[in-house]
Order: structure tokens, then C-alpha cells, then sequence
């Protein structure tokens, strides 16, 4: 045998590397996707157990209160005191009848303090319950307790599984139990809805009792089975609590051993579903009230189905970088070229980054100036209304600085004093209303503090009060008493009040009765009502009223005051919103919260 060249050799090696890298690969996919996996449906299972968990309380809960409700018929006292009065028996079937097609449960029944049915809804069917003793069911023992019974079994009558639920029926004045109402609830019908569920989900499901019998599942075979080994004492035990009436008990074939009181969820088992073994994810939860453990089995055949594509993936791209090293000059000119690329990334990625923060400040600005837009639109669909509130005033101060003059000229020194306190009043009333709308047309810096609500409205009503006496408006304000504060810019709560405001008279102008009224009340939050009599709102106008440049207005305007309004009062931590008051015209409900200086100071 030729010995080995060193290029035999190092080919040798390469391929050992190579296969071993390509063992491990693969070992390492399987592991990832399987956990992957595997945490993947143990998360899906767990919103599938909370669904199911759900409905079963439901389902269950639905039937719950029924003997409670019953038990508060004295019909049932009567029969149990008056049992061999064959009409009064007669005429409590018939009701148990009829109330079981109400409530759709599957039997109610009667028993008396000896646990033997007296009267039953199924009285005129073979398998009628009445005569038969119940006294070894723990229901029966549960009421006669004094308490409210639940159960589930197989009827010795029926043969059908069921809950059931018991009630004590007491003696006229409480003074002793004479029997129990039942309530059955058929659980066949329970099983084929939860079915149902499992089916739409993709899983099966399983519900157990505390001695790991499965007595609900999606999967006929499974059902009447033991999820632990079935021993001679667990059988005997079974046979003596007569739960399952005389129903067979298998043992369900299922690897490893089913760990019946573990309380950890993920646990796989292989369990046979027809003629075929079938791996499992169990997630379980207990029911308390019912006494039911739910399991949910997620298959885990799909997972294991995808895993030869993806190792097969895994193997051809570790094959194809294997092969790649190969070409170490190509890799590295593509090593230059990515790095070139991604720097360029990165200073494209900065440069948009900028773009944005200052696209964002130009929104900012933007927002101010449409805030600042809205109120000079404001100012300028008053306008008129404000020059004739201002010419008044101006007119008066002439007159009477001409009858000054003429009363200084005459030597009436007394009546040019009072008319120079008349223009001195008529010169303070114009430094209110011009320095009221200075400050109203000042563009706000947005400083939050607290503001005084009903000071903002008595500053909005004076901005709108030359066109409220204009139009003809009737005002009518109900301001509480006290001083109220919220928290936001003063300047910009006074604008969304003048912008309903102006509205409202604008609603008004085609009415013959323009009444304006404004309500504040305080509970939890502040709540300030504007109302006006004019048409109010179309409904098919309801959803696009706050939308910017939307107007119903035929006057000039950017469409944007309700818009601002809406972002103003959210930005405040309030809610405006409109509808159409049942004595007519709109409202708007402005809700702010109430500001007080603790809750603020220790925020």
C-alpha cells in the first residue's frame, strides 16, 4: 500500500471536518427547531386551554343557579310533605318537565331526605327516575348538608353521562331539610361543542376526573379510560362509587407513564389514536369547582414532519458555505463590498434620521400655525360683530367729551366731572374687550398650568358676546359655585370654548328661537355642556365632524376648528364629542379631568 501524500491527507482531513461540521449542524438544527417548536405550541395550547377552560365554565355555570331558583318553589316542600298525594306528585312532574324543555338540561329530579326520587321531569319515560334511591351519590350528601352539590357520573338509570348539580329544600321557616332538587346537565352535548372547538384549533382534548379516568375527550377511544395504570384497588373503588355506572374502564395506552401529579406543563406522550402510536404535547389545568382536569394534546406530528426539510435546508446552506470557503478571494471582495454597503446603509439610515426630526419639528410648527390660523379665523368671521362693539363705546366717548367741553366752557364743573368718569368707565370697557382679544390672538407657547375653568368661559363669552348680541342670541349660563381648575394652556381651552361657541351661533342663524346654553358639572370629572336650537347635527356628519378642513359652514374657513378643538382637549387628557339633544339643536360635551394641586405635586 502507497503511503499518502500530504495533499491526500490534508483532502482527508478537510472531508472529516467537513462531515463532522455537517453532523453537528444537523444536530444543532433539531435541537433549535424542536425547542423552538415545542415552545412555540406549548404557547398556542395554553390560549387554547384558557378558551376551552371558558367555555366548559360556561357551559357549566349556565345550570348552576337553576336548583337554587327551584328550591324556592314550595310546590317542592309540599310534595315532600304530602308524597302519597298522587295529584300534587302528578302536577310537580309536569312542571319539572316543562322547566327542564326551558332550561334544555337533560333531567330534573326530586329526591327525598332518604335519597329516593319522588318526581322526576322524565316521569313518563322507561327509564324514569322516580322511585329510585340516590342516596350513595355525594350530590345527595352535599344537599342534605345544607350545601350546594356537584357532580358528574354515568346515570344507573340512563346509562348517559352527566353533572349534576344539587340544592337543599327546606322546611316551611328553615327549620330542617326535608330533600334535594337535581339538576342534570347532559355532558354528551358539552363534549360535541368542545369538539368542535378542537377541531377548528387543530388539537384533540381530554378532561379527567381526580382518579384519571377520561370521561370527555374528542377522541371516541380514549373516553372511559384510565390515564394511570388500572389497578384492582383503584378498579374496586370505581366499582363501589358506582360513578360509572356499569360502563367498562380500559386503560389508555399511553408512553411514557402518564405523571399524574405533576403540575408542569410540555410533557410529550405517545398515545394511540386508531391503529397508530401518536406523540402529544400535554398542557393540562384543573377545574376546581368541577373536580375536571382539561387537557389539551397539541400533535406534534406536523413539527416533527417539517424537521427533515429544514435539516435538509440547514445541510445545504452549511454545504454550499463550506464550499464557499473555497473561493476565499471572491468571499472577501463580497466582505469589502457588504461593508461598503452597509456603512453607505448606516450614513443613509443618519440622513433620514435627520430628515425625520426635522420634518417632525416642522409638523410641530405646522400644528402651531394651523392653532394660530383657526383662532384668527375666528377673529375674522367676528370681526364685524367687534367693530360695532368697539364703535359703540367710541361714539359715546365723543359725545361726551364734547358735552365736556361745553360744560367746562359754561363753568358746570360738577357735570364735567361726571362726564369725565363716564369716559374714564367707556375707556376702561374698550382696554377689556381690545386687551381680551390681544390676548386671545397672542399665538400660545403651549405652557400647561392650571387654568380656571369658568374664568376661560366668562373670557370666551366675552370674545363671542358682540356677535351673541348681533345675532339676537339668548344667552343662558349655569356656572357652579367655587373655583374650578384643569390642567392644560388657558389661552387654548379658551379657543376650543369660542370655536363651539361660534358655531352654535352660526347653527343658529336660521332659527327663530337662538337660545345658547352652558352647563358645567362636576362628579369625578368636570363635564362642560354647549347647547344650541338650531337643526343640529345630520347623522351621516357625526363621524367626519372633528376630521380636518370638514365644514358645514357656507362662511369662509379652513374647516379646522372642531379638528383642533378634539387634539386641544385629548392633549388636556379629556374627550369632546357631539350629538343631538332630544329637545333639539347640538351638544357638545367637553369632559376635562379635575386638577388638584396634591395629586400633581406628588405625580
Amino acid at each position: 500500500m502507497l503511503p499518502m501524500t500530504p495533499k491526500a491527507k490534508q483532502r482527508l482531513l478537510m472531508t472529516i471536518v467537513l462531515l463532522a461540521g455537517l453532523f453537528a449542524i444537523l444536530k444543532l438544527t433539531y435541537w433549535v427547531h424542536f425547542h423552538q417548536g415545542k415552545i412555540d405550541i406549548q404557547q398556542q395550547s395554553e390560549r387554547q386551554l384558557k378558551e376551552l377552560v371558558n367555555f366548559l365554565d360556561g357551559a357549566l355555570s349556565r345550570y348552576e343557579s337553576i336548583p337554587h331558583v327551584l328550591s324556592t318553589n314550595p310546590m317542592l316542600a309540599d310534595v315532600l310533605n304530602d308524597q302519597q298525594n298522587a295529584k300534587k306528585v302528578q302536577e310537580l312532574n309536569l312542571y319539572l318537565e316543562e322547566i327542564q324543555h326551558v332550561t334544555e338540561a337533560s333531567d330534573i329530579y326530586l329526591i327525598d331526605a332518604l335519597g329516593i326520587a319522588i318526581a322526576a321531569s322524565n316521569w313518563q319515560q322507561p327509564f324514569s327516575f322516580i322511585g329510585k334511591d340516590y342516596s350513595f351519590r355525594p350530590y345527595y350528601t352535599d344537599a342534605i348538608s345544607g350545601n350546594l352539590g356537584r357532580y358528574y357520573a354515568v346515570g344507573t338509570s340512563s346509562d348517559k353521562r352527566g353533572f349534576y348539580f344539587s340544592y337543599p329544600i327546606y322546611q316551611q321557616g328553615g327549620k330542617g331539610i326535608l330533600g334535594a332538587i337535581i339538576v342534570k346537565v347532559d355532558i354528551a352535548d358539552i363534549e360535541q361543542q368542545s369538539t368542535s372547538i378542537a377541531m377548528a384549533g387543530q388539537y384533540q382534548f381530554l378532561i379527567s376526573d381526580p382518579d384519571d379516568i377520561v370521561f370527555i375527550s374528542s377522541v371516541d377511544e380514549w373516553r372511559l379510560t384510565s390515564l394511570t395504570p388500572l389497578t384492582q384497588t383503584k378498579q374496586y373503588a370505581l366499582n363501589a362509587s358506582k360513578r360509572y355506572a356499569e360502563r367498562p374502564i380500559g386503560e389508555l395506552l399511553i408512553k411514557p407513564q402518564y405523571q399524574e401529579d405533576s403540575l408542569s406543563h410540555g410533557h410529550i406522550y405517545q398515545i394511540r389514536a386508531g391503529k397508530n402510536l401518536a406523540q402529544y404535547m400535554d398542557t393540562h389545568h384543573l377545574m376546581t369547582k368541577a373536580g375536571w382536569r382539561v387537557h389539551i394534546l397539541a400533535p406534534m406530528k406536523p413539527l416533527l414532519e417539517s424537521m427533515p426539510a429544514l435539516m435538509l435546508l440547514s445541510a445545504s446552506i452549511y454545504l454550499l458555505l463550506a464550499l464557499g470557503l473555497l473561493f476565499s478571494s471572491e468571499r472577501r471582495r463580497n466582505l469589502q463590498r457588504m461593508q461598503l454597503a452597509q456603512s453607505l446603509l448606516e450614513q443613509r439610515v443618519e440622513e433620514r434620521t435627520q430628515d425625520l426630526q426635522q420634518a417632525n419639528d416642522r409638523l410641530k410648527d405646522t400644528q402651531d400655525e394651523l392653532i394660530q390660523a383657526a383662532k384668527l379665523t375666528v377673529i375674522g368671521s367676528l370681526s364685524a360683530s367687534i367693530n360695532h362693539e368697539l364703535n359703540q363705546p367710541l361714539a359715546a366717548l365723543r359725545s361726551y367729551a364734547q358735552n365736556t367741553q361745553t360744560f367746562l366752557a359754561r363753568n358746570m364743573q360738577d357735570k364735567a366731572l361726571d362726564n369725565l368718569k363716564i369716559i374714564i368707565e367707556l375707556t376702561d370697557r374698550l382696554a377689556d374687550i381690545v386687551g381680551q382679544f390681544k390676548s386671545f390672538t397672542r399665538k400660545s407657547q403651549g405652557t400647561d398650568s392650571a387654568t380656571d375653568l369658568k374664568g376661560c368661559i366668562k373670557q370666551a363669552l366675552t370674545i363671542v358676546q358682540p356677535e351673541i348680541d348681533k345675532q339676537g342670541v339668548e344667552l343662558d349660563v349655569l356656572l357652579p359655585e367655587g373655583q374650578y381648575q384643569v390642567w392644560g394652556d388657558k389661552v387654548r381651552l379658551q379657543q376650543v370654548f369660542v370655536n363651539i361657541m361660534s358655531n352654535a351661533i352660526v347653527a343658529m342663524q336660521q332659527s327663530s328661537k337662538r337660545t345658547l346654553s352652558i352647563r358645567v358639572n362636576c362628579a369625578d370629572k368636570f363635564c362642560i355642556s354647549i347647547q344650541d336650537s338650531g337643526p343640529g347635527v345630520r347623522e351621516s356628519q357625526m363621524e367626519k365632524i372633528f376630521e380636518p378642513y370638514f365644514t358645514t359652514s357656507e362662511r369662509t374657513g379652513l374647516g379646522l376648528g372642531l379638528s383642533i378643538s378634539q387634539r386641544i382637549i385629548e392633549s388636556m387628557q379629556g374627550q369632546i364629542n357631539v350629538a343631538n339633544a332630544e329637545d333639539g339643536g347640538a351638544i357638545f360635551h367637553i369632559i376635562l379631568p379635575i386638577y388638584l394641586a396634591e395629586e400633581r405635586q406628588s405625580s
